[in-house]
């Protein structure tokens, strides 16, 4: 093919007609085609319906060892009344809102079970079904 000379800004370029013709194509696309959009599409779907079941395990996961961990402190409380009192509390009511054993008041199921789910068997609390 012939070479073609161009001026730009006063320099001179050799290039074939081909040449040319492949860099005025490649100026001319600017933005996506519809099928890479597309593709873009279902792979943003894909990662999100791997990831979305994964985060609402964990969270779940998450609140039943939270709920655990309630359980574990309420026992050890319970375990440092008697140290202190020699005895076993009488009334787990009025136990589990003493300020003294739980500044912060009587933990809380993190799946919302009202009225303290925790039951209390031989001075012990024992786990609740979620």
């Amino acid at each position: 093919m012939p070479n073609i000379c161009y001026g730009l800004a006063g320099n001179i370029v050799h290039k074939t007609l081909s040449a040319y013709l492949k860099e005025i194509a490649m100026n001319r696309r600017k933005g996506f085609t519809l099928i890479e959009l597309l593709i873009v599409v279902l792979i943003l779907a894909a990662l999100a319906a791997i990831a979305i079941p994964r985060i609402a395990t964990s969270s779940t996961t998450a609140k039943k060892h939270a709920c655990a961990t309630n359980v574990d402190i309420m026992n050890s409380q319970i375990e440092m009344y008697y140290a202190n009192t020699g005895a076993y509390p009488t009334d787990y009511t009025a136990f589990f809102t003493n300020a003294a054993y739980f500044p912060e008041g009587r933990p809380e199921c993190p799946f919302g079970v009202a009225d303290n789910p925790y039951a209390v068997v031989s001075d012990r609390v024992v786990d609740h079904v979620h």
